[in-house]
C-alpha cells in the first residue's frame, strides 16, 4: 500500500511539473561535422530550438495533467519489468499503454477473471509509461516505469481524467520534426516517440540553374532503371535504328545493378579505325582507370564509308542513346562522348548542338572543318581538347579554333574566354594541361598539347604509358 501511495504521488508531481517528453538531437552534414543554427521544429506542438556550436539541440516540454481514481477490477503489479493485473470480475477490459507524450504503444483487449501479465521489457518506447485501464464506464489511469517494481489494488470507484492530450493520440499518427539550415536540403522525420535522442543528417542543396547541372549533382536516373539487360553486357550487338542497322560495341561492368545509374562514355573512331578497334585500346584507355565500375562504355560503329560519320550518324546517336537510357540504367545528366580524328570531329560536331544530354566531351586531334557541322545551340558544354603541336592533319590552328568556340559558349558572366592565353607546351619537360578560369566552373575548358603528330596516345619524355586517359578520366569524372 505504502508503494501505491509512493505512486500516486510521483504521479500528482509529474502532473505539476515534470517533463512529459525530452527530445534531444544532433544535426550533422554527410560527413559527419555538426551543422550550427539549425532550426529543428516539433511540428505538432509548433516548438523549437536552434542548434548548438555542436549541432545540438533539446526540445522539452513539462505538461502531464492527470488523476487517478479506482475501478472493481482487482490490483495490479509490476514486477522485473512484467506488468500483471488479476481481474475480479468477468467482464472483459482494455489495457492501453501510452508513452508520456500520449502516443499510443501498446494495446490489448483482455477477458475473464485472473491473472493477465504483460512484459513491457519487449515495448520499443523506453522510460515512463501511462496506463489506462478501461472497464464498461470506468477507468483507472497509473503512470509507472518498466524498470520500477511497483504494486496497487483497485476497489469501486470512478476514474476523472482531464481533457488533455494524453489519449488522444493513435498508434501510426506520428509527430514530425522539421529541420532547416542554409545551404542543405530541409529534413522531416517522423517520430513514434517523442522522449528520445536522434542524430539527423542533412544534405547540401542542390542549386537549380535555367540549364545544366551543379557540379557533385544527384544522380539523375533514366527509364531503363529496374530493366532487365537482355542483350550481351561485354562484345558487341547489332541495332536496328531508322536507316538500317550497326554494330555497337558495349561493355557493362560486370557487377551491374539495375537499380544504380551508371556514367555512360562513348568512343568514336576514326577514318580508317572501327568500333572494335576503340573497344579493344580500352576506350581509349579509359575503361582501366573505373576501378570502382561507375561506367558503361559503348562505341558505335561507323557508317562503313570513306568518312565514317556524317549528317545520318547524329540521327543514330540520338537513337541509340534513346535506346541505352530506356533499356540500362544510366545517369543522364553524366553521358559523355570522346573521340580520336574523324571521331573527334565527329565528337565535337556533337558538342555544339546535344548540350541537352552531352554533359561534357574530350577530344583527340580535333577540327571544325572537312566534316558536316551542325549549326551551334548557343548553349555550353564541358570541352577538353589534346593537341599535338606537330599535327599536319588536324593542324593545331583547327585544334584551336574548335576550342575557341567551346570558350565562347561557355564563358563566366560578363567574361570573354577566348580571351584568355592558355599556357601550350614550351617544347620541352612534360604535357601541359591548361584549365581555363574564365568560363562557368559548371561548364569547364582544358586545353591539353605536347610534342607530337596525329595520334591519341601521347607520352610524356621516357614514359611508357599515356598522360591522355588519367587527364581525361579526371576531367569527366569532376563532375
Amino acid at each position: 500500500m505504502k508503494k501505491f501511495q509512493t505512486l500516486f504521488a510521483w504521479l500528482l508531481l509529474l502532473s505539476m511539473a515534470a517533463y512529459s517528453y525530452s527530445l534531444q538531437g544532433k544535426v550533422v552534414d554527410e560527413n559527419g561535422n555538426p551543422i550550427s543554427g539549425a532550426k529543428a521544429t516539433l511540428l505538432s506542438k509548433n516548438k523549437e530550438a536552434l542548434t548548438d556550436a555542436n549541432g545540438e539541440f533539446l526540445i522539452e516540454e513539462a505538461q502531464v495533467s492527470l488523476t487517478t481514481g479506482k475501478i472493481p477490477v482487482g490490483s495490479w503489479a509490476l514486477q522485473n519489468g512484467v506488468l500483471s493485473i488479476s481481474s475480479n470480475s468477468t467482464a472483459s477490459f482494455q489495457v492501453k499503454i501510452f508513452d508520456l507524450v500520449g502516443n499510443e504503444i501498446f494495446s490489448k483487449k483482455m477477458s475473464g477473471s485472473g491473472v493477465h501479465s504483460l512484459n513491457l521489457q519487449r515495448i520499443s518506447a523506453k522510460g515512463k509509461y501511462v496506463v489506462n485501464l478501461l472497464q464498461g464506464n470506468h477507468r483507472e489511469v497509473f503512470a509507472l516505469s518498466s524498470t520500477e517494481n511497483l504494486s496497487g489494488t483497485f476497489s469501486n470507484g470512478k476514474t476523472s481524467v482531464s481533457e488533455s492530450k494524453v489519449f488522444k493520440k493513435e498508434v501510426g499518427e506520428n509527430d514530425l520534426l522539421q529541420v532547416v539550415a542554409e545551404a542543405f536540403d530541409t529534413l522531416t522525420v517522423p517520430l513514434s516517440n517523442l522522449d528520445t535522442s536522434l542524430t539527423l543528417t542533412l544534405k547540401k542543396s542542390e542549386v537549380q540553374y535555367a540549364f545544366g547541372w551543379a557540379k557533385g549533382n544527384a544522380a539523375v536516373p533514366t527509364r531503363g532503371c529496374g530493366k532487365t539487360w537482355n542483350r550481351v553486357k561485354s562484345g558487341s550487338y547489332e541495332f536496328a535504328w531508322s536507316k538500317g542497322t550497326r554494330t555497337i560495341r558495349i561493355d557493362i561492368p560486370d557487377n551491374y545493378d539495375n537499380n544504380k545509374p551508371y556514367r555512360l562514355v562513348f568512343g568514336m573512331h576514326c577514318m580508317g579505325g572501327w568500333a572494335g578497334g576503340v573497344q579493344q585500346e580500352g576506350y581509349y584507355g579509359l575503361k582501366p582507370l573505373d576501378t570502382q565500375k561507375t561506367t558503361i562504355f559503348v562505341a558505335p560503329e561507323g557508317n562503313g564509308e570513306w568518312a565514317p560519320w556524317g549528317q545520318d550518324d547524329y540521327t543514330l546517336f540520338d537513337e541509340l542513346l534513346a535506346d541505352l537510357e530506356g533499356n540500362l540504367c544510366i545517369d543522364s545528366s553524366r553521358v559523355f562522348s570522346t573521340g580520336f580524328s574523324y571521331g573527334s570531329m565527329f565528337t565535337n560536331g556533337l558538342s555544339r548542338n546535344h548540350q541537352d544530354v552531352l554533359r561534357g566531351v574530350a577530344v583527340y586531334e580535333t577540327a571544325d572543318i572537312n566534316i558536316w557541322i551542325p549549326e551551334h545551340s548557343g548553349k555550353p558544354i564541358a570541352w577538353m581538347g589534346v593537341l599535338g603541336l606537330q599535327d599536319d592533319l588536324c593542324t593545331p590552328e583547327l585544334g584551336r579554333s574548335a576550342r575557341n568556340t567551346a570558350l565562347k559558349y561557355a564563358s563566366a558572366e560578363g567574361k570573354d574566354a577566348t580571351q584568355e592565353v592558355a599556357t601550350e607546351y614550351p617544347g620541352y619537360g612534360e604535357h601541359v594541361c591548361y584549365n581555363y578560369t574564365s568560363v562557368d566552373p559548371r561548364f569547364p575548358v582544358r586545353w591539353c598539347t605536347q610534342n607530337g603528330g596525329h595520334i591519341w596516345n601521347h607520352k610524356d619524355p621516357g614514359a611508357s604509358e599515356s598522360w591522355v586517359p588519367r587527364a581525361t578520366w579526371d576531367f569527366i569524372t569532376q563532375f
